[in-house]
């Protein structure tokens, strides 16, 4: 039997579907690429926010249409959609077959013999107990780099958010797991490994009764096959002093942070739960800079957030100006049922969301432009992701760029490159998000 598989939203939901990918090809099953010819198709959703929710239904609208008229023997809903929405799903798409929560995927196989047998099958369970790893994991990045999920679930509870009830409380992942994973990701011919979690910087709390991500990092960097080590989803308000010096010292480690700060105005961010201030995030930002100066920084914003006024947004702005963030995105406040802001006075109309959102990332264009000139005439270090279509060009990342969510280095040369292969690039241009360069053989200093 084909498999299509299709994986929706983040990072974390993707390391969840490589797994489920894992679980069916253990069983014998084939992997296609086209809807047409599965027998099988498994859409593992995403709803953290509406737009998000809205592309994981039409997908599932779509997919149904395969199950009633095609090929198809068995359509399985997965992920955050299915555990938020249970039975209504099969309810309001009668062409679904089976439902699947994200405290079960690890059932997938099970569940398929029950639904190829007649069935109609909800599984959903409370999302708790040990994260559980497969032996086999199917990687779908290319393979030069893969993602590594340390942690699951998140115990912040910020008002906004929905998924500390989608994916239970925070549980780290062993440290011997996720090293032996990170050895068979790398011996297979990975080089970047992209650290997530709902909150990186909590890692090992609950096992070893302190923060262990410092620890991780160290044994990760002796895995002699990664050549880049990145970290994401660090909350400000956790990261530690051991860390920071981590990140300084070990060479394989990315000089890259990704800092979910959401806001800068105190009275918002305490309406959001964030668990600190202003004054705070600008010291840390001060610290980071001083200890790595070369540290590029990510972080990502919510404008309209009920009774967000135009001088809170004003004093975002400010912030934004003020710290210059090598990254940065903005999501419109996403009004999500269940969640204490969702029936917090003072809700926001959406075009003066967009409005806010529009003017913040204008302002973040100028900034990252800025700072991509400062960067003519330095040699970068870049990984090659493909090439151009008709060009003597490649499309590569630096230190500062993580996949899927930063911009590219575009590499002008005649050489023959793969992806993959680290490159040293001579910057000879800027774009609002992306550098132009071109390979460069001197024996000098490479950033």
């Amino acid at each position: 039997m084909n498999v299509f598989f299709v994986s929706l939203g983040c990072d974390k939901n993707l390391v969840d579907s490589e797994e489920m990918l894992g679980l069916l090809v253990e069983r014998g099953i084939q992997i296609t690429d086209d809807e047409e010819a599965a027998d099988i198709i498994v859409v593992n959703t995403c709803s953290f926010i509406h737009d998000a929710m809205e592309e994981s239904v039409q997908v599932l609208l779509e997919m149904a249409g395969y199950r009633a008229n095609g090929n198809c023997r068995a359509l399985i809903v997965t992920g955050c959609l299915a555990q938020r929405f249970k039975g209504d799903i099969l309810e309001e798409i009668p062409e679904i077959d089976a439902v699947i929560g994200t405290g079960a995927f690890d059932r997938l196989g099970q569940v398929l013999d029950r639904v190829l047998e007649g069935e109609k099958v909800l599984h959903v369970v409370p999302p708790e107990g040990p994260p559980r790893p497969g032996s086999q994991r199917i990687v779908t990045t290319g393979g030069h780099y893969e993602y590594l999920k340390i942690a699951e679930g998140c115990d912040k509870h910020c008002t906004y958010c929905v998924i500390p009830s989608l994916r239970g409380s925070y549980r780290s992942v062993p440290m011997e797991q996720l090293l032996a994973q990170a050895r068979r990701l790398a011996e297979g011919g990975g080089r970047e490994l992209i650290l997530v979690a709902q909150e990186t910087t909590l890692y090992g709390v609950d096992l070893y009764g302190e923060k262990s991500l410092h620890r991780l990092l160290k044994e990760l960097c002796a895995i002699p096959e990664l050549s880049w080590i990145r970290v994401l989803y660090c909350y400000p308000e956790e990261i530690y002093p051991e860390l920071i010096e981590t990140i300084k010292t070990e060479k394989k480690i990315c000089h890259y942070l990704d800092l979910p700060i959401q806001h800068a105005s105190d009275r918002i961010l305490k309406l959001m739960g964030r668990r600190t201030t202003r004054e705070k995030l600008e010291a840390l930002i001060g610290g980071l800079r001083a200890a790595i100066p070369d540290i590029a920084l990510r972080t990502t914003l919510i404008t309209g957030f009920p009774g967000e006024t135009r001088e809170d947004h004003a004093k975002l702005l400010d912030f934004v100006d003020r710290m210059a963030f090598d990254r940065l995105g903005v999501f419109t406040y996403s009004r999500e049922d269940g969640t204490p802001a969702a029936v917090m006075e003072g809700q926001i109309d959406e075009k003066v969301k967009e409005a806010r959102k529009a003017e913040i990332m204008e302002l973040q264009q100028e900034i990252s432009l800025d700072k991509g000139q400062a960067r003519i005439g330095r040699v970068v270090e870049a990984v090659v992701e493909g090439k151009v279509a008709d060009e003597d060009a490649y499309v590569g990342r630096t230190y500062a760029d993580t996949p899927g969510v930063d911009g590219y280095v575009f590499i002008h040369t005649s050489a023959d490159l793969m992806s993959g292969d680290f490159v040293r690039v001579r910057v000879t241009g800027a774009l609002e998000y992306d550098l132009i360069g071109e390979i460069d053989d001197e024996d000098e200093y490479a950033e």
